[in-house]
C-alpha cells in the first residue's frame, strides 16, 4: 500500500517582511499565515517546527496505540507532546532534535513492558523515521 499525502506553502516578500500561507490536502489548514516573526520571533501563528511537533507526536501515539494491542492492551488515555529544537548552527539553521513526552493510562500494563513498547514506537513510527534529528522520550505510566 501506497499512500500519498500533502501540504502546500505559498510566500510573498523578502525573508524578514514578507508573509507565507500554509495549506494541508485535507483542509485542516487551509492558507494559514505563517512568517519570520511567527517562526523566530515569538508572534502568535503557525511555523514549520510545530507542525513537524504535531505530526510527530501524533504518529508516534498512533504506532504505540498499535504495538499496545499486538500486546493485547489498550490505553484508556495517552497524550504526547513533541518540542522540536531549531537551532542555528554554522551554514545556517538545522532541527536538531525532537524530544517526545508521553503520559499514558494503560491498564494491565507494568512500567517495563510500557518502556520496552513505547521506545519500539518512537523506533518506528514512520515520521521518526523521517526524522535525522535525535529522538527522545520520556514515557510515565499514570495509575
Amino acid at each position: 500500500m501506497k499512500i500519498n499525502r500533502s501540504g502546500s506553502a505559498v510566500w510573498s516578500g523578502g525573508l524578514k517582511d514578507g508573509k507565507g500561507a500554509m495549506s494541508t490536502q485535507s483542509g485542516a489548514l487551509d492558507a494559514h499565515p505563517y512568517g519570520f516573526a511567527m517562526r523566530f520571533e515569538g508572534v502568535p501563528g503557525s511555523n514549520p517546527e510545530e507542525l513537524i511537533a504535531a505530526a510527530h507526536a501524533s504518529c508516534f501515539t498512533m504506532a504505540l496505540s498499535m504495538i499496545l494491542g499486538e500486546a493485547g492492551l489498550t490505553a484508556e488515555k495517552m497524550e504526547t507532546n513533541a518540542v522540536v529544537t531549531l537551532e542555528q548552527q554554522e551554514g545556517g539553521f538545522a532541527i536538531t532534535a525532537s524530544k517526545l513526552t508521553l503520559k499514558a493510562t494503560i491498564p494491565g500494563a507494568d512500567d517495563a513492558q510500557f518502556q520496552e513498547l513505547a521506545a519500539k514506537a518512537k523506533e518506528n513510527c514512520p515520521v521518526s523515521k523521517l526524522l535525522k534529528a535525535e529522538i527522545s522520550l520520556d514515557a510515565e505510566l499514570l495509575g
